[in-house]
């Protein structure tokens, strides 16, 4: 029996062999289940889809995978019953950011999969053209972020002032967003930077008495940056009982708000704003 030990890319950290061929075919197998995990946890889904996703991919694929997620990386140890080849696969999970459509695609393959549609071999090929899928046109994202702020100007009391300086006030900082996580900046810095822009738009709306509900618009400018797709995942994870997961999207999510809040206390602070006093 022969180990083989590989830290570096594709990944596997331990595989042992009786026959090339089968292990081989497992392998190739693992890595696609590794690589699809890794994917499916990037574009924000809760770690109960993921189990349930890879586990009828598994099934499919003649395999059985156990699957342990981190907060930055997966570990997926797959085998065959018969077989004697077993594979320990780690991934560090997919910087694709969070994308519903994203992962609408990947778990409709898994099902494609389970459900016989696909070979193993297509379904590698469609798994290769999901992650160079184009992201939806970011104009439209930016013109739909900016109504829906907007719109929650209206909902929280806003006049219509209001809702036009939030929504320019929107578009600014998303704009801005887009363009420094396209220079792959931190992520952090990034909405540190977003939220005071648009608070300063607001803000300043306010000193010139464009609204008559100028707190209104100040505090909607920067919802558009509130994480709540890992708020809602840390909760899911919690109630499955995948503590570390949890644990490490809540705190994330924290870190994002303070970077939030901080932007747009940076804001009231240097235009000398107290929004408590009239």
């Amino acid at each position: 029996m022969q180990i083989l030990t590989n830290y570096n890319s594709p990944g596997t950290i331990g595989a042992t062999c009786a026959s090339p061929i089968s292990s081989i075919a497992i392998e190739e197998r693992g890595e696609f289940l590794a690589d699809y995990t890794a994917w499916l946890w990037g574009s924000g889904s809760t770690c109960i889809r993921i189990e349930k996703n890879v586990g009828r991919m598994a099934t499919a694929l003649g395999v059985t995978a156990q699957i342990t997620l981190l907060p930055r990386h997966i570990e997926l140890a797959i085998g065959a019953e018969g077989n004697p080849c077993r594979a320990v696969i780690v991934r560090k999970t997919a910087s694709c950011g969070i994308s519903f459509d994203l992962n609408a695609r990947l778990s409709r393959l898994s099902w494609e999969l389970a459900d016989g549609k696909v070979d193993f071999n297509t379904a590698r090929a469609r798994f290769n053209r999901i992650k160079t899928t184009s992201p939806t046109n970011r104009w439209e994202v930016l013109m739909l972020a900016s109504l829906a702020n907007a719109a929650f100007c209206r909902l929280f009391g806003g006049d219509a002032a209001a809702m036009w300086v939030v929504f320019f006030a929107t578009m600014a900082g998303f704009l801005l967003k887009q363009l420094m996580l396209a220079a792959h900046r931190d992520v952090r810095l990034t909405v540190f930077c977003c939220a005071f822009v648009s608070a300063t738009i607001c803000v300043g709306a306010r000193l010139f008495g464009w609204s008559s509900t100028p707190d209104i618009a100040i505090a909607t400018s920067i919802l558009y940056l509130i994480p709540g797709v890992p708020y809602l995942n840390s909760a899911s994870d919690l109630i499955d009982r995948h503590y570390l997961c949890a644990v490490g999207r809540f705190a994330d999510a924290c870190v994002l708000t303070v970077c939030l809040s901080a932007g747009l206390a940076a804001a009231l602070l240097l235009l000398g704003v107290n929004p408590l006093v009239n």
